[in-house]
């Protein structure tokens, strides 16, 4: 046998045993005439003993040793003098009897320990190395954990496992599709999907009343930390339902997998926003409702004013940041030059600092005393709840850039004060989204969430107005599962009636022939009796990131792809041979 334990589950119970265990050589110390061997597995490690007198033929294996060589050992446990606290083993080790070496290896190019000296675009060349690492096992197991414990919930909710095609249909909306080449029918591409959206309402018409899959899916798009050109879903769809019927049941699994995975209890119900609240109040439709310092609205109270900058915005908000009044200046420059920059885009900032006297008078210090005198600076501190000792930050332009400016600034801020634990997990549903976007470039309606989101009810008659002008307040039956200001999930009520879905595809710009050759299948699977449905669909690398602590979704990845989509690995994507283009139809 190469082994009958690992190397994580040995103790003192275990005294007086003979074990034989395997696994990668972690360090190797010599002390006097005795050499300790540390056996590492994903289980744990273990101290193996070589005494002085140890037969010769393990003392000789022993020193032929190095970092990451694969051996079998077989001793007998004994307890150590000095025990390690530090790891569950640390009570014992094995007295050796017979060391072999399995494999040996080439010195790593980076250290395999919980803190590396590698590189991350070393690490990822090298990702089979990286693997072995501690902190990449914890992330795989806690994967591995949470897709076990999604499974059992669901499944004993009497819902379905069925997978659906990797080979689909390309078609518009969304992010830019893979296409896959076609050999047998030359000239035609497949592509795989962004997400099995269509498949899971077929399901649903097909009368599979509650579907779940835990599936990969792929969109071609500019990638940042958590991002991935391929990723996974928990996608599920239910029948016979509406809006607080799909919540309910997924604030269930939610509960549950903060339960079994972290052990911590998430109170019930969810909390609950609107989108046009989270807009105002957060600057972003997904709102880190860990901490306070709401956005507030001043523009009543700048529009008489010389301040040509206020007086001909369309909007002027601030956020109060509690304490923070002594701030420096060289502080606050460097904060104006931080909503400068692109990625935020604003024009400047406008601070206030609300001071209090020795004789207990508040003063308000601005950068704009100039404009403003002290009733008016009171009268924006008492808007946004402003005390002394704490400092109001001011940007003003069109309404909808400055509140995402602002939403920004808040998280910075968040960010500088340590206001985001990543230990603190504030959930919530964002709900009533607008159904449409309007854009400027193109000149069309596009859909926010995805072509196959119900309008609400109460919006049916604006959805199937011409003008422009009820459209853009026509809301979506849709709703979004917000973690620590990340958007983890999506979902909505579903069209599940043929002349909506055909007045969706009108409105989006679609002419007759384009939807004929697209969604003809869809549309004519609604009029065999499609029952109502909705579900949604958990972003599980990302749920899995933040379980874990960690703002990208990459360790939580087995074999994830850079920024630019590759995979430095395999140095994939790549060229394909004159043969291959040739089958496929390929110049």
């Amino acid at each position: 046998m190469y082994r009958n334990h690992t190397c994580g589950e040995l103790n003192l119970s275990f005294t007086g045993r003979q074990v034989i265990l395997a696994g990668w050589v972690q360090r190797i110390r010599k002390l006097g005439g005795m050499t300790f061997i540390d056996l590492r597995d994903r289980y744990g490690i273990t101290q193996l003993v070589v005494k002085e007198d140890s037969p010769a033929l393990i003392k000789d294996t022993a020193d032929s040793l190095g970092r990451e060589f694969v051996v079998t050992a077989q001793g007998i446990v004994v307890e150590r003098s000095n025990k390690n606290t530090k790891i569950p083993t640390g009570d014992i080790e094995i007295e050796l009897s017979r060391l072999e070496v399995l494999n040996p290896s080439r010195i790593p190019p980076f250290t395999i320990e919980e803190e590396s000296d590698g590189g991350e675009e070393l690490r990822a060349r090298y990702r089979y190395l990286d693997l072995r690492r501690p902190p990449l096992q914890k992330a795989l197991m806690l994967r591995h954990k949470m897709a076990q414990e999604t499974r059992r919930y669901l499944s004993n909710g009497g819902f379905m496992e069925i997978e659906t095609p990797f080979l689909i249909k390309s078609t518009p909306e969304g992010a830019r599709d893979f296409v896959v080449p076609s050999r047998m029918n030359q000239g035609q591409f497949y592509a795989l999907p962004q997400s099995p959206q269509t498949f899971k309402q077929l399901l649903m018409i097909a009368g599979y009343d509650r579907y779940f899959q835990i599936v990969r899916c792929f969109r071609d798009e500019d990638l940042r930390a958590d991002r991935q050109p391929e990723f996974t879903q928990i996608d599920c769809e239910m029948s016979f339902v509406e809006r607080d019927d799909v919540l309910a049941q997924f604030e269930g699994l939610i509960r549950h997998l903060f339960k079994a995975v972290l052990n911590i209890e998430i109170p019930a119900p969810l909390p609950r926003m609107s989108y046009k609240t989270a807009m105002e109040k957060y600057g972003s439709d997904k709102p880190d409702i860990r901490f306070d310092m709401l956005i507030n609205d001043l523009t009543p109270l700048t529009r008489d004013t010389e301040f040509s900058v206020f007086r001909n915005a369309a909007y002027v908000g601030a956020i109060c940041v509690k304490g923070a009044a002594g701030y420096t200046r060289k502080q606050l420059d460097e904060l104006t030059e931080w909503v400068k920059r692109p990625q935020i885009g604003a024009s400047g900032l406008v601070y206030v600092r609300c001071s209090v006297e020795h004789d207990g008078t508040v003063t308000y210090k601005s950068s704009v005393d100039k404009f403003f005198d002290r009733k008016a600076l009171a009268a924006w501190a008492q808007v946004c709840g402003a005390m002394e000792g704490d400092l109001l930050l001011v940007m003003s332009g069109p309404e909808t850039k400055t509140l995402e400016s602002l939403g920004s600034l808040r998280l910075e801020m968040g960010n500088r004060l340590g206001m985001r634990n990543k230990n603190v997990f504030s959930p919530l549903w964002v709900y009533d989204f607008p159904l449409l976007e309007w854009d400027e470039e193109t000149q069309r309606f596009y859909a926010k969430h995805h072509p196959f989101t119900a309008p609400k009810p109460e919006d049916l008659d604006k959805f199937y107005s011409d003008d422009p002008r009820d459209l853009e307040q026509v809301n979506a039956n849709a709703y979004d599962f917000v973690l620590n200001g990340t958007e983890v999930g999506g979902g909505s009520i579903r069209i599940h009636n043929s002349e909506v879905q055909e007045r969706m595809f009108r409105v989006l710009g679609m002419g007759a022939e384009e939807v004929n050759t697209k969604f003809s299948f869809i549309i004519d699977a609604f009029r065999y009796g499609a029952p109502p449905h909705g579900g949604i669909a958990f972003g599980f690398d990302r749920f899995c990131s933040l379980f874990g602590g960690s703002e990208s979704i990459r360790d939580f990845i087995a074999f994830p792809k850079n920024n630019s989509g590759r995979d430095i690995m395999l140095d994939a994507p790549a060229r394909i041979d004159a043969l291959q283009k040739k089958e496929l139809g390929l110049r």
